[in-house]
């Protein structure tokens, strides 16, 4: 299994943070994982990406620069990154903030409302959870029991209420793409 995968957005909407919980719940299953962030001198509201290998043999490079998964959170990064997924790839869209669908048709669209369904869950901050629940039930890189217990790792000092709110988020993303 190897999944490459690109996580990108603007600073502020959690992506680098939801590459670091993808890899910490790929790493929970003892899976071989790099995780490489990537942002501008303005983190909140300038470019950040991240790019997260995930694989069960070691991995060779870290660089993902054709991935089978790209996730864009904002319309800046679907210009830099939808040239760059593989054919038969999966692209993640956050479609309550890009209304242009990419130029190409040979990979799989997912488009996932993640503001709105952030909002539906109480927390309009988690709408990178929203999008990784998408992202683990689509891929099936990683299971949501390794993913709570990263979540329950990452956010030990933030208090419980934090950690449920973020939960939520994710199972809501997992569910939205089941049902479509």
């Amino acid at each position: 299994m190897l999944v490459r995968s690109v996580f990108a957005g603007f600073g502020g909407q959690g992506v680098l943070m939801m590459g670091y919980v993808f890899a910490m719940s790929a790493m929970r299953e003892g899976r071989h994982v790099t995780y490489m962030p990537a942002y501008g001198a303005e983190v909140r509201g300038g470019t950040a990406n991240c790019t997260v290998v995930v694989s069960s043999d070691e991995i060779a490079s870290p660089v993902a620069s054709s991935p089978d998964a790209a996730v864009v959170m904002n319309y800046p990064s679907l210009l830099k990154f939808q040239s760059s997924v593989r054919s038969g790839g999966m692209m993640f869209l956050n479609s309550d903030l890009i209304s242009e669908l990419p130029g190409r048709k040979d990979f799989e669209l997912i488009q996932v409302p993640c503001n709105t369904l952030a909002h539906e869950t109480g927390n309009d901050r988690a709408l990178n959870m929203i999008m990784l629940g998408a992202v683990i039930k689509k891929t099936g890189a990683v299971s949501l029991d390794s993913a709570k217990e990263a979540l329950a790792e990452i956010f030990a000092a933030k208090g419980e209420k934090v950690l449920d709110s973020n939960v939520k988020a994710l199972i809501r993303g997992m569910e939205y793409v089941e049902g479509k």
